[in-house]
């Protein structure tokens, strides 16, 4: 293993034998699995999209998450196809007797699909990024210290490496800045037609 990848695990491990405690781990289990599948942030778009004041914003965060899924879970996951840093070999399956990331424990249920990127951590920062300008500060805030906890629990719990986190965090906000773009623009377009009167 080259030494970029050998301080990726390192980090791991370092949080692993220095950070993790009996007092943080049940908090940031349960962090990490508001972030499973993006439930909390489909609920909370679907509660926008419900009331015509936050309409905007649950559209822009729809975007943000739709694109989410197709770039990150649907095109890079499969085609780098980056092993867990727990898995033992390249999958779970696999009957290899070196773990990627030797003595690192996963302390949540193991995923079975691939490590890169961080899906949890795109589709938070997605959200919280196209549901920026259309939410009052005191609302955002929150949504931004959320996702940024989401991300660091994946870390935590070792479910990923630092660059997986990374480049999710990084494609998230790209991803969230289009979904605002393209919500606010669709959003305006409808209300020009609505607007139009009828012949």
């Amino acid at each position: 293993m080259n030494p970029f990848l050998n301080a990726d695990g390192d980090i791991l491990i370092y949080l692993q034998d220095h950070v993790r405690n009996s007092v943080c781990d049940p908090f940031f289990k349960l962090i990490t699995h508001l972030g499973d599948a993006g439930i909390f942030w489909i609920i909370l778009t679907v509660a926008l999209l419900c009331f015509k004041q936050t309409r905007k914003a649950g559209l822009c965060s729809m975007i943000a998450l739709l694109g989410s899924v197709v770039l990150n879970n649907v095109i890079l996951k499969p085609l780098i196809a980056r092993p867990r840093p727990f898995w033992f070999g390249n999958s779970p399956d696999s009957k290899g007797i070196v773990a990627n990331v030797e003595g690192l424990k996963c302390i949540v249920k193991e995923a079975k699909d691939y490590s890169f990127p961080s899906g949890h951590t795109a589709a938070s920062f997605a959200s919280a990024v196209a549901l920026y300008p259309s939410l009052q500060k005191k609302y955002s805030v929150p949504l931004f210290i959320l996702a940024a906890l989401i991300a660091f629990s994946r870390l935590y719990i070792g479910i990923h490496y630092p660059t997986d986190v990374l480049v999710g965090l990084i494609d998230g906000i790209f991803l969230g800045i289009m979904g605002a773009l393209l919500g606010n623009y669709i959003y305006k377009k409808f209300e020009e037609k609505k607007a139009v009167p009828e012949d």
